[in-house]
């Protein structure tokens, strides 16, 4: 899940709100955007946060799920510090990047977040969530996980659909073509109404960009280009429908390998990411 998730991340980056740049969109390479100038096959916030989901301060090598960490803000919080300071990269929205850049700790980070956004933020970070084993426990931590940043009903209403995207298709509840429906039974939305035309920055915009690209696309290499071809937010849409098409037993594992092996591979890159799906999908309850 991380790796692709990553994977979509880095390509869809190259195409966020650069509408001009819609003629690439081939899965031949990983793309320049000629709006901020990310270096092409950089992950950004999306995949960071995601790891920051699993990986606090305290359990270094060990996932906060994986170890039995405590699921709680103070908890949370310190991995969203340390992550980002461990790490300084692009794609943050500025002021939260300043915000991290000027903040020590956790606890700095609970006194002074304005958690009242209804973005994207909470729901890019909650794919990795869905391996809990029921909904409710899903539901649960992927409010807590949302509130932190985004307290209003979009946004985590946003975040707990992602995080029940990928719980669907790990534990085999259904099939692809009735997943909106399935999110419709615990979470406010209308989740299987298909999106249309450019994704902009709320998350439950991003979220039913994913479910409409993840419903009718049936291999990931397609997936990934209908996210793009949305355009807008698609870095966003990208990582919340390959977090789920890669749990899927209907959509064919087809990534190009060149998109795999072109993803950057630094201290937090292509191997660690790898590692750390293994030890999240360990998890699973069959």
């Amino acid at each position: 899940m991380l790796i692709e998730l990553a994977i979509g991340d880095a390509y869809g980056a190259g195409f966020e709100y650069a509408d001009d740049m819609s003629v690439y969109n081939d899965l031949s390479r990983y793309v320049t955007n000629t709006r901020h100038r990310l270096i092409a096959g950089k992950y950004t916030d999306d995949t960071q946060m995601s790891i920051a989901i699993l990986v606090p301060r305290h359990f270094v090598n060990a996932e906060v799920i994986i170890s039995a960490a405590p699921w709680t803000p103070q908890v949370l919080a310190e991995s969203f510090v340390t992550c980002f300071k461990r790490d300084r990269r692009k794609g943050y929205a500025s002021r939260f990047y300043d915000f991290l850049e000027s903040i020590p700790d956790g606890s700095e980070f609970l006194a002074r977040i304005h958690a009242d956004s209804d973005k994207s933020g909470a729901a890019m970070r909650a794919g990795p969530i869905g391996v809990f084993a029921t909904p409710e426990k899903v539901i649960e931590a992927a409010t807590i996980q949302a509130a932190l940043t985004h307290n209003t009903p979009d946004g985590i209403n946003a975040a707990v659909a992602a995080a029940l995207m990928t719980h669907y298709f790990i534990y085999q509840l259904g099939t692809k073509r009735k997943l909106g429906q399935f999110l419709e039974g615990y979470v406010s939305g209308e989740w299987s109404k298909a999106w249309e035309g450019k994704v902009k920055s709320k998350g439950w915009m991003s979220v039913r960009a994913a479910i409409t690209a993840v419903m009718r696309n049936d291999s990931m290499s397609e997936l990934l280009k209908d996210c793009i071809a949305f355009t807008g937010d698609v870095d966003t849409v990208a990582t919340i429908a390959l977090a789920a098409g890669s749990c899927s037993q209907e959509v064919t594992q087809d990534i190009p390998n060149h998109l795999l092996m072109g993803l950057e591979n630094g201290t937090y890159g292509r191997d660690y990411l790898i590692e750390l799906d293994k030890q999240l999908m360990s998890l699973v309850r069959r």
